[in-house]
This record gives C-alpha cells, sequence and structure tokens, in this order.
C-alpha cells in the first residue's frame, strides 16, 4: 500500500499543463513542426525548423502567465 500512496502523491503533485507555443532553439521561429508522424510513438519527439534547417529534440516553450493575461476591470 506504501507504493500506491506514493504514486498517488505524485500524481497529486504533478503540474498539469496547458498546451504551449514551441519555438526553433537556434533561430526562434514558431513555424517548427515534428519531423516524422512516427516521432511521437516509435522514437522521442523530434523536431524540423524549415527556416534554418535545425532537427533536434529541443525545443523552447513559452508558457503564459496567466496573471498578465487577465482582463482589468474597471470599477
Amino acid at each position: 500500500m506504501k507504493k500506491i500512496d506514493n504514486l498517488r502523491e505524485i500524481f497529486q503533485n504533478t503540474k498539469h499543463r496547458r498546451p504551449c507555443h514551441i519555438y526553433c532553439p537556434r533561430c526562434a521561429s514558431p513555424k517548427i513542426q515534428l519531423n516524422s508522424s512516427l516521432a511521437v510513438w516509435l522514437t522521442p519527439k523530434q523536431y524540423y525548423c524549415p527556416e534554418c534547417g535545425y532537427i533536434g529534440t529541443i525545443v523552447m516553450e513559452l508558457e503564459e502567465d496567466p496573471q498578465t493575461n487577465q482582463e482589468k476591470t474597471e470599477t
């Protein structure tokens, strides 16, 4: 039971992420895309950038800050 409790704690503490924008780590282009359709289930995700020719598994992610995206309300 101790292992199950530890696993349950890990799942509770895992941050649930919203989809975020990805960019090329070499040229910062937002046009980066998956290199192959097999890259999702057979091998690690590999990305391709048509702007600079980058091919690799590392991408930059931009997460939106929920505090700055809130609409200002005037009273």
